[in-house]
Order: C-alpha cells, then structure tokens, then sequence
C-alpha cells in the first residue's frame, strides 16, 4: 500500500477496542476454524497423497533453491539499481549516489558463492541505512530482506542457526513480514481506500471496511501458515504466490521489482517438503497466541516509540 498511496507511519492507529469488534470476531473465529481443518486434512491420506504430489511436482525448483535465489536477488538488485534512488523498496527513496553502487555490487555477488556473503552484508547494510532514514518501525515492514541475508550469508557454508536450515530462516523472515503488515491492514484501512476506490474490483464488491478487515485475516493467516507442517505451508506458499504474481497485472512494474524477492521465496517454501512436527490439536491455540503477539508488537512499539494510545 505505501507504494500506491498517502501513509503516515507516526498516525495514530485505530484504537484497539474500535478494532475488536463484531466482524473482527467472526473473522477471527472463522480463521482458527479453517487453519485447523487444513492441519487436521494434512493427516488424512488424501492429505498425505496431495503433498507427495506437490513434492514431486517441486522436485526440479527444490533441487534448485539456491539458484532461485542467487537468480532473484541478482535481478532484484539490478533492477533497484537500474531505477535509482531507491533503498529497497519504491517508498524507501534515497539520494545517496553511492546507493546504486552498491545494489550493483550486491547483484554481482550472486555470480560466485564465495562472495554471496559479502551481497548478504551489503544488504543488511542496506537495512541499516533504511533505519537510519527512516526510523526502526517503518523498516519493520520489510524483515524479509534480513532474512534474505541470512539465507545469502548462511548457504555458502552449510550453517543453521539452531535448527533453522537457511529456508527456514528465510521463510520465517517472510512470515514475519506478512503478519506484521496485516495488522497495518486493521490500524490503517483508510490508507488503502483511495487504491479501493481506484482499482473497485479488488474488493470484490464488499465495503472497505469489512474488505480490509477481511484482507488482513487472509493475509495473517496465509503467513502463519507458513510457520507450520509442509503441507499447510505448501498451499500457503502457493496462495500467496499467486496473489502477489496476480497484483503485477493490476499494479505494473513497481509491484512486480518490489515484490520479486517474496515471490522467490514463497516459490521455493512452496517446493520444499522437510518435514516439521506439528500436532493438529495445537493449531488454534498458536494461531490465537501469534494473532495476539503480532498486535502487542505492533501496537506495543507504535506507542512506545510514537506515544500514541492504545485503547
């Protein structure tokens, strides 16, 4: 939305109790209903034979996953540089000449693995530099490049941070990212209406009101998604990929540069099959605590940093 429209990231968002209302709960309880059900068909064997199929389909982009990424990012940053006077995404604008430079440097370090660590540092470079600019909550927006970094920094060496391979570092970036901008969708709706009133079919015909409230459930809940077993995260992976991918023909090229690198990581999230325990029973009780997280951080640092209030 910050690419398209007016936003003011010190505003005052909506208080919290004009937030919770009828619609908001419904939603909410029609999220936890679904997330279930989908965790609970994972465990059918029509679950079981679905994601042996998405497997085998993702064989050639899983035994690949590094070149998507190598690939995505070279262009990415070639792309940035190519435009100019652009940080990282089209409303992080920057007249630093030396910026460009090093969006070139990092795209050239995609050519060989023994230097993909120096693109990561450049990148968090990049990120530094953002929020020295514009402040540490607007680049909460975009976690997403921090984990690219650490998936650039961490592949070459065959390192994990715990548990975590290097996807998983990054797919935990991009879930983030995602979570932490659906509640912008519920803080902020009136950022969006005028692109609502610009592009009418995106909502579908409903009210502003209930399209955003909508669109940050579906949104929160695709991200989680992303945190859980391989077939939920697969058909979230898959969603997602194709909402961005379809907002390119609505948008044009700003959207398709600003959003390459999420939609090569949902790509190869979409691919993967490691499997990771998760036990159905426990899906609305994560799906509730994240949900209850994502709002205290949001609207915990917003008041915080801004002294806005909460309630």
């Amino acid at each position: 939305m910050k690419w398209f429209a007016h936003y003011d990231v010190p505003e005052q968002p909506r208080p919290l109790l004009e937030v919770f209302d009828t619609s908001f709960g419904q939603l909410f309880l029609a999220g936890i209903i679904t997330f279930t059900a989908v965790c609970l068909f994972e465990r059918t064997p029509i679950g079981a034979a679905l994601m042996r199929g998405i497997a085998s389909l993702g064989a050639g982009i899983r035994a690949r996953t590094e070149e998507w990424f190598r690939a995505g990012t070279a262009a990415f940053f070639i792309a940035l540089f190519a435009l100019g006077g652009i940080i990282m995404t089209p409303e992080l604008i920057t007249d630093v000449a030396v910026i460009p430079w090093l969006q070139a440097a990092i795209a050239i370090g995609m050519f060989w693995r023994g230097t993909m660590a120096l693109s990561a540092a450049g990148i968090v470079a990049l990120y530094a530099y953002g929020v020295e600019k514009y402040g540490i909550y607007h680049m909460l927006d975009y976690p997403i490049f921090l984990g690219l970094a650490a998936y650039l920094a961490l592949t070459p060496f065959n390192v994990r941070i715990g548990r975590l391979r290097p996807l998983d570092v990054a797919r935990w970036a991009a879930a983030i990212t995602l979570m932490w901008a659906s509640v912008e969708k519920w803080a902020y709706p009136q950022w969006t209406y005028p692109l609502l009133e610009a592009h009418p079919d995106l909502s579908f015909h409903y009210t502003p009101t209930f399209y955003m409230q909508a669109a940050g459930f579906m949104e929160f809940s695709l991200a989680f998604a992303l945190l859980w077993a391989p077939l939920v995260r697969s058909l979230a992976a898959a969603v997602l990929a194709f909402m961005f991918i379809s907002a390119v023909f609505e948008f044009g090229k700003i959207d398709a540069v600003g959003h390459l690198m999420i939609i090569v990581i949902l790509i190869t999230v979409g691919a993967d099959d490691q499997p990771v325990a998760r036990r159905p029973a426990l899906a609305p009780i994560f799906y509730a605590v994240a949900l209850a997280l994502d709002f205290t951080a949001y609207y915990g640092l917003h008041a915080l940093i801004y002294g806005t209030r909460i309630w």
